[in-house]
């Protein structure tokens, strides 16, 4: 009697010129069509027919657009893949057969064309454009909380200068580690992972008072999401055809940009609002801005949820030998698309996918035995060398030239993008403080005696003045500084200082109650028979003053100006190519850096950064599409994490070196950002066109 499951057995057999490197699954039994995934589906009989086909003749249906000489769907698909077969044909009978990764990336082709585009594909977009959304996020949480954290944590310069850098390592690492680990143990695994990491140390560092545990939170966080970048545009890829691949990715890139978006208008509807928090004494402070930081992780929280639902890339499973797992992935997008397009009584047919061999059976043996430390230190030690060798790899002679290329692109990009980022701002705050500096008022030599100063002083010098029992009670005093000065039988009640100093003065018999008044604010002092008394600890926090509403504007603005430069990207990136796209942008991007020569104003900065980022956005957009295609999926994710880590050492480099030319000269930054647009730029040219490349 014959086995009545006999179709669903696999057999392998072998085919192919040279080594063989695959294997076939369904040839055995299964029909004479040898698809044996159809017994999932009853063999009907010759007259039986459904409802919905009653009463209407096989022969009399006619497509529509028939009559007006419209092809039908499946024309144009079964023309498109004729058209791949033919020049497969061509290219073998010119190098005497064709590359086996190449036949299993037409394969796979032609499997998402009859999955089609829909539903499924929509779906996975909004859920990792949350991720994608999240990393845009990321950048910007720190420069928005900096000026209320510097004040709450009483930060140094250097601390400050440090915090901000630091999320810029974490993204760096992050995106090593995230694209490599991608490659080998799954994209969606991985990216469950980098979420789950961000989300957490996110939460923590909302609460963290100290610095040290503050940037080492922020530091893991970042660790985290620097995972996104190169493991979503990865996973999407591998879920599109070759006709929607530059359009999708490009639309995808759009999260980044909401990202900026949803971060400037949090930070000005929250930072603000002193009153958005609560305190437990004097030593745990949770004001505002932490409330902001908390807010940022929403998105990130969003997509990890979304992707709780989603499944890993069949394109990943298949070259990892997973045929079952990847064949019902494939099943589920084509049922997903074809039902919410109206045609669920399409069938699935695909039985047979190729799907290369693997050489891991010794590390499976080894990680069989001993005991469960050594079996996973096994697995961990191999995973890593796996790793390292895929990194290695990249250098090999067929993607030598074009990792080069793709390094120096991405790089000079970077550079160029995020130091500009930094300085633009920078540049802002340094014409308000010049503005702010013109307007001080500067007292000589004034003498002051039995006076009550009840009110605020502010942007004020005061030389050589005398102070005779005076008093100071319950205000406040920024931007103050008194010069060779004397106080004598003085009292300081309930004072809140910013940027205030006291420089070579004598000061006698005088006492401080309740103020934030320390010894490092009296500078070269002599102190005679002064008290201090319940000195406030920490430093003072006033959101009125320290959060800049113009800060958040700007930041709003530029990331508003990418809108343009986004819908047009998507529009035009498979009608005028990747390379057109990146080098064309970059090279207008590199003449927009002239105009900041004529930057005199807050305004103009403004304007000239929105035309920046309006220009560039298209090249970061082609940038990320024609880095998928180039490198084959076993590589994929890895090239991407190395080259977008490559990008986040370019930021951490330019944003030090810029800032520090902020109110010295604006001919450097100007120069290095042209300088580094131009060689990318022209060097994209040399790039190979992508657009109408199999994903290998």
């Amino acid at each position: 009697m014959d086995d009545p499951y006999q179709n669903n057995v696999y057999q392998q057999g072998t085919e192919g010129v040279g080594d063989n490197t695959y294997t076939h699954y369904g040839e055995g039994g299964g029909g004479q069509d040898g698809y044996g995934y159809q017994t999932d589906y009853p063999p009907q009989e010759e007259d039986a027919a459904s409802d919905a086909t009653e009463g209407h003749d096989e022969d009399d249906q006619m497509y529509e657009g028939e009559y007006q000489g419209i092809p039908h769907p499946d024309e144009i698909k079964a023309a498109r893949r004729a058209a791949r077969l033919a020049a497969r044909e061509k290219a073998k009978a010119a190098a005497e057969g064709v590359r086996e990764d190449e036949e299993l990336a037409d394969q796979y082709e032609g499997i998402m064309e009859d999955c089609g585009h829909g539903r499924f594909q929509w779906t996975l977009f909004v859920v990792i454009g949350l991720a994608l959304m999240a990393d845009g996020v990321e950048c910007y949480v720190v420069s928005f909380a900096l000026p209320s954290a510097e004040k709450d944590m009483c930060l140094s310069n250097a601390n400050k200068g440090m915090l901000g850098l630091i999320v810029y390592v974490g993204m760096m690492v992050g995106a090593f580690i995230w694209g490599g680990l991608a490659d080998k143990i799954g994209r969606r695994q991985c990216l469950i992972t980098a979420l789950s990491i961000h989300c957490t140390f996110a939460f923590l560092s909302s609460f963290a008072q100290g610095y040290g545990f503050f940037i080492f939170f922020r530091l893991c966080s970042g660790i985290g999401i620097g995972g996104s970048v190169p493991i979503v545009y990865t996973y999407f890829a591998e879920f599109l055809t070759m006709d929607k691949r530059g359009e999708h990715l490009s639309w995808l890139c759009m999260f980044w940009m909401m990202g900026g978006l949803y971060a400037s208008f949090t930070a000005w509807g929250i930072i603000p609002h002193y009153g958005w928090g609560f305190s437990m004494g004097s030593e745990i402070q949770f004001h505002s801005w932490r409330v902001f930081v908390l807010v940022c992780a929403l998105p990130a929280i969003g997509s990890l949820v979304g992707m709780m639902f989603m499944p890993e890339s069949p394109r990943f499973l298949l070259e990892n030998a997973k045929h079952d797992e990847a064949w019902m992935i494939l099943k589920r997008v084509h049922d997903t698309n074809w039902r919410a397009k109206g045609e669920p009584e399409r069938v699935f047919t695909v039985s047979q996918i190729k799907t290369p061999k693997q050489d891991d059976e010794f590390i499976e043996i080894q990680s069989s035995t001993g005991t469960a430390f050594q079996r996973w230190m096994v697995r961990t030690t191999t995973l890593i060398k796996q790793v390292m060798m895929n990194v290695m790899s990249l250098a090999s002679a067929d993607l030598r030239l074009t990792s080069l290329f793709m390094a120096i692109i991405w790089f000079t990009m970077a550079f160029s993008y995020y130091g500009l980022s930094v300085w633009f701002p920078d540049m802002i705050k340094y014409l308000q403080y010049e503005e702010y500096e013109s307007k001080v008022k500067i007292f000589h030599r004034e003498k002051v005696e039995h006076f009550h100063f009840n009110f605020s002083l502010e942007n004020q010098i005061h030389r050589e003045g005398e102070y005779i029992h005076d008093k100071f009670t319950n205000i406040e005093i920024k931007s103050v500084k008194f010069e060779d000065s004397l106080f004598e039988d003085c009292y300081f009640e309930d004072i809140k200082s910013t940027q205030t100093f006291f420089e070579n003065c004598t000061i006698k018999n005088t006492v401080f109650y309740n103020t934030d008044l320390w010894e490092e604010k009296f500078i070269d002092c002599k102190l005679e028979n002064s008290t201090f008394l319940h000195s406030k600890k920490g430093c003072h926090l006033n959101f009125q003053e320290e959060n800049d509403i113009l800060i958040y504007l700007v930041s709003f603005l530029g990331s508003l100006a990418v809108l343009p430069g986004n819908i047009i990207s998507a529009l035009f990136m498979d009608k005028i190519g990747r390379i057109h796209m990146i080098g064309g942008s970059m090279l207008i991007s590199a003449g927009c850096t002239f105009f900041l020569f004529l930057s005199f104003s807050q305004a103009a900065i403004i304007a000239w950064q929105c035309l920046f980022c309006g220009a560039s956005v298209a090249a970061w957009n082609g940038i990320e599409v024609i880095t998928v295609e180039l490198y084959p999926a076993s590589k994929r994710a890895t090239a991407f994490g190395v080259l977008n880590g490559l990008c986040k050492l370019a930021a951490i480099l330019s944003s030090s070196i810029f800032a520090a030319f902020v109110g010295i000269t604006k001919v450097i930054p100007i120069l290095m950002s042209f300088s580094a647009l131009m060689c990318g730029g022209l060097l994209a040219l040399k790039l190979p066109e992508t657009r109408e490349k199999l994903l290998l």
